[in-house]
């Protein structure tokens, strides 16, 4: 992937989406929905974050857009690979400060940033309602409502929703972070409903 810092005066004006951006998991099978295995939201980077991280990240750097010449980049924005030709940034993002300001808990030393792409400019958010980037090695990682790190699991290429839903079998759990092997990055957050 080559870095154009050059910057684009046509830069799309599309306002961030606004409407729920979430995508909901329910249950794969009869068996599932019998049982009562619990529906599950996919979280990508909010709008509003999204907005403040394009402007300074979570580490206070202005980002440098740049046009993706190869696409690839797993965006956190809209949960999809980059196409050749798309304008994205690499930011410092620190999901779990940002969940844990919401609900009060203190993550102390887990409150880890790390590199995230997003699109340099607003996008529509996620366009469908498949499970994201489970073609590859993942951890899910969980934390309970304190933001503690309570575990991890390393999923193989081709996981689903099974996987997320045994991560929500202890009720200890409040969150699960999907997350990169290879660098550790975030790639999206998982919620029951």
């Amino acid at each position: 992937m080559t870095t154009d810092t050059t910057t684009d005066s046509s830069a799309d004006t599309t306002t961030e989406a606004t409407a729920d951006t979430t995508l909901q998991v329910t249950a794969d099978t009869t068996t599932e929905a019998a049982r009562g295995a619990p529906a599950l939201t996919v979280r990508p980077v909010p709008p509003e974050v999204l907005a403040a991280l394009r402007t300074a990240d979570d580490a206070g750097r202005v980002p440098e857009p740049f046009t993706d010449d190869e696409g690839g980049a797993p965006l956190r924005c809209c949960l999809r690979r980059s196409r050749p030709g798309e304008r994205i940034a690499l930011v410092s993002y620190v999901p779990l400060r940002r969940w844990t300001a919401a609900t009060g808990a203190r993550p102390g030393p887990y409150d880890e940033p790390g590199p995230v792409f997003v699109h340099a400019d607003a996008c529509q958010g996620p366009d469908g309602d498949a499970l994201p980037f489970t073609d590859a090695h993942r951890v899910l990682r969980r934390y309970c409502a304190d933001g503690r790190i309570l575990g991890g699991e390393l999923v193989g290429p081709g996981w689903g929703t099974g996987e997320l839903r045994k991560a929500f079998d202890d009720p200890v759990v409040a969150l699960v972070h999907v997350r990169a092997v290879e660098y550790g990055c975030f790639l999206y957050e998982v919620t029951r409903v």
